[in-house]
């Protein structure tokens, strides 16, 4: 296969990918396209970090990530290895996209049509559906010129912001403000601009504290679309693992990573095997090797792994970019109360995706980033992926898990766990004419806890770093450490930053910075 001409630095390159989350195993098909020797370390049973998958008796929970948005990032990525999309998975296009159920018994399906969005809009409030076409046409601009000129290049000094091309490139687009201000500009009814606003869930923000920059987020939704492949999540991540296979990656299950040596102008990489009693590997993927704990030794390292974690864990003292006063000063986007269950029946009264939201979630939000609390009448999600697709739950059942969004670093114990869960199911009782308590017949809990103990996750955020004014684009970390010669990061917490899609694009980041710096 071609050397990709901007990578080809690092062919013959022995490298050590930490952690097999999609930022992990994107870094690493680029790295072994371009000719790297490249071995993956994870500490899990399975692939995809939190896009990882838990089955109970003929139910598979899709655990994390359940929204397919940006289906552009997909084909392009699997095109750069002269693939495609469809060589791995199939998608189904939603309809409804999803649906929102407010807490007073308003409802508003979102359509695949734009003109049928348009015309729903319009019933809300004069002027709201020529205001939704002229907000989408900003949008698709900023999408367009930003994700271009401003997430596929990558630009971490502020000297690469001072070029006038790109003042010019940024021309017309809303760089200043947040996005509750640049919605109201817009549309004057809350529900609409809920509406508006609910992606920003998705980069772990408020309306109050996200800049008006992902009003982008709008084209991805409405525009591109918003699609489930078949098998869940899951299938987008066994066909990353296939493609590093194919490209030549060695994956190791198990290999729970301890320390990052500097060795010989390298690196000694030392990790413990899994605890057996703990552990059980996954069957998903071919070509695990279940390690018994060990070292490997690297020209290069990159972690996909906590950044905080790496920095704070796995590297002295003296070769730490950031101090953990630093991490401790982040906004770091929510945590997440997670109730995953198998259910006798169908649910009618559910879309595939359905947000349940009160009518003025101001107070949810200030509960995630204000004054940090269990929200006494939260915002929700709920995903039912048996309605779209028979194989994730046994016949006659349904496959149901509900979201709610909480502040990162609540105390979690099992007491408040149970009173919650009670509080969810009264709550979807009530709002969604869907009472799930006698049908349960499997249920499980993720929550602030897991995050932590699973992913090293700092403060137990189910996504990383949120995406504030203050912690966007160049105020992120760096893919490349500015201590340790050699080793590099990718995944949520550098850029472009939260989602799937933008981890997928950290692994070109990450490849290219790579490249540059060891040419």
């Amino acid at each position: 296969m071609d050397v990709a001409p901007d990578l080809a630095s690092l062919a013959g390159r022995d490298i050590v990918v930490i952690g097999g989350g999609v930022g992990g195993l994107s870094t690493a098909c680029y790295l072994a396209d371009a000719g790297a020797d490249v071995t993956l370390l994870e500490r899990n049973e399975q692939l995809g970090g939190r896009a990882s998958v838990m089955e109970r008796d003929g139910f598979r929970f899709d655990m994390g990530p359940s929204w397919y948005l940006m289906p552009d990032v997909f084909e392009r990525f699997f095109a750069h290895f002269d693939r495609d999309v469809s060589d791995y998975y199939e998608l189904n296009r939603l309809d409804p996209h999803y649906r929102i159920q407010w807490k007073d018994g308003d409802s508003l399906d979102l359509a695949p049509d734009v003109e049928t969005n348009v015309e729903r809009f319009e019933q809300y409030e004069d002027g709201a559906g020529d205001a939704l076409r002229s907000y989408l046409d900003e949008s698709e601009y900023t999408y367009e010129v930003g994700m271009e000129h401003f997430v596929y290049e990558d630009r971490p000094r502020l000297r690469d912001y001072l070029d006038p091309e790109v003042g010019k490139r940024a021309q017309g687009l809303a760089l200043l403000g947040s996005m509750q201000d640049h919605v109201e500009d817009y549309f004057d009814h809350p529900k609409l601009q809920q509406v508006m606003q609910y992606t920003l869930v998705f980069l772990g923000g408020s309306p109050h504290n996200t800049p008006a920059l992902y009003n982008l987020m709008s084209h991805v939704d409405f525009d591109l679309g918003v699609y489930y492949p078949e098998g869940g999540l899951a299938a987008v991540i066994d066909g990353l693992v296939d493609l590093g296979a194919e490209l030549g990656v060695e994956y190791r299950a198990g290999a729970d990573v301890q320390q990052i040596h500097g060795q010989r102008g390298g690196f000694k990489v030392d990790y413990a095997a899994a605890d057996p009693a703990e552990f059980a590997p996954s069957d998903r993927h071919e070509g695990w090797r279940v390690d018994s704990g060990g070292y490997e030794l690297a020209d290069l390292v990159v972690s996909d792994a906590d950044y905080a974690h790496t920095e704070q864990a796995l590297l002295p003292e003296n070769k730490r970019q950031y101090s953990e006063a630093y991490w401790d000063s982040r906004t770091y986007a929510p945590s997440a109360f997670l109730l995953y269950m198998g259910v006798e029946g169908d649910l009618p009264e559910l879309a595939h995706h359905t947000l349940v939201l009160p009518t003025e979630w101001d107070q949810h939000f200030e509960t995630i980033f204000d004054e940090p609390a269990w929200p006494e009448d939260p915002a929700y999600y709920l995903c039912a992926p048996s309605k779209t697709d028979d194989s994730v739950a046994p016949e006659g059942h349904s496959n149901l898990f509900a979201l709610v969004p909480i502040a990162p670093g609540l105390d979690d114990d099992e007491e408040t766990r149970e009173a919650y869960r009670e509080t969810v199911l009264d709550d979807i009782a009530e709002n969604t004419d869907t009472d799930l308590r006698d049908r349960i017949v499997v249920e499980e809990t993720f929550s602030v806890s897991e995050f932590g103990a699973r992913y090293n996750s700092m403060q137990g955020s189910a996504l990383g770093l949120a995406h504030t004014l203050r912690q966007t684009a160049l105020l992120r970390p760096s893919h490349a450490s500015s201590e340790v010669d050699g080793l590099y990061f990718t995944g949520s917490y550098t850029t472009p930053g939260i989602g799937v899609p933008m981890c997928l694009i950290s692994g070109q980041l990450t490849a290219e910075a790579m490249s540059d710096r060891e040419a």
